[in-house]
């Protein structure tokens, strides 16, 4: 009896994890960057930390406003951070958006929904990140009602809320070009968090 060989399987890698694999050395880097600013040494060195946290939230938002990954996500809209961390810099009495203005960094750089994607994925997975964050922000005085609403958990908890969001992530239908856009995208964003944390350290 002729022995018939199975074809090869491959396995396609989730979106989130094409992700996460093509900017792991960037994550590293951002990390290291926004830790120079010393953001929970005293409140001057969180108001560093919170001027990039703004200009990041505030160049995400078409992120949050886009039709079509508001189709993808269907949890889009709450998710957004940027009236949180506009708050918390009324809290500090941080002019923000002044900065802001100054650095004409023009960023995402497309409008393409791949594109964007690939920002939302960076901010989101900040969010799950942020725990450790939060915490020493709480030993400054900060909380979720006071200079540290953009560092607080969702009502859901930050692993459920990541997953829900991955979950829903993986199960776009993307080509591979699409796919590259993405990558792209992910990869100005940590660029962007890096050269902002970097303008401000001392």
């Amino acid at each position: 009896m002729e022995t018939v060989t199975p074809p090869e399987q491959t396995t396609v890698q989730p979106l989130s994890k094409r992700l996460k694999h093509a900017t792991r050395e960037q994550h590293e880097r951002v990390d290291h960057a926004i830790m120079t600013l010393r953001p929970f040494d005293d409140l001057e060195g969180y108001v560093r930390f919170l001027r990039v946290q703004y200009g990041f939230q505030q160049r995400c938002l078409p992120c949050y406003r886009h039709p079509q990954l508001a189709d993808w996500i269907a949890d889009l809209g709450p998710r957004c951070r940027y009236a949180a961390v506009v708050r918390d810099c009324q809290d500090l009495n941080v002019d923000a958006e002044r900065q802001a203005k100054a650095k004409p960094l023009a960023a995402p750089t497309s409008e393409a929904a791949s594109y964007l994607l690939g920002w939302l994925y960076v901010n989101e997975g900040s969010n799950l990140g942020a725990a450790f964050l939060f915490k020493r922000a709480a030993e400054l005085g900060l909380s979720a009602r006071y200079g540290a609403r953009h560092l607080a958990p969702s009502d859901d908890g930050r692993g459920l809320h990541w997953r829900h969001f991955t979950q829903q992530l993986d199960a776009i239908a993307l080509s591979e070009a699409d796919i590259a856009q993405a990558v792209a995208g992910a990869k100005e964003a940590f660029a962007y968090v890096e050269a902002q944390a970097r303008s401000l350290a001392r």
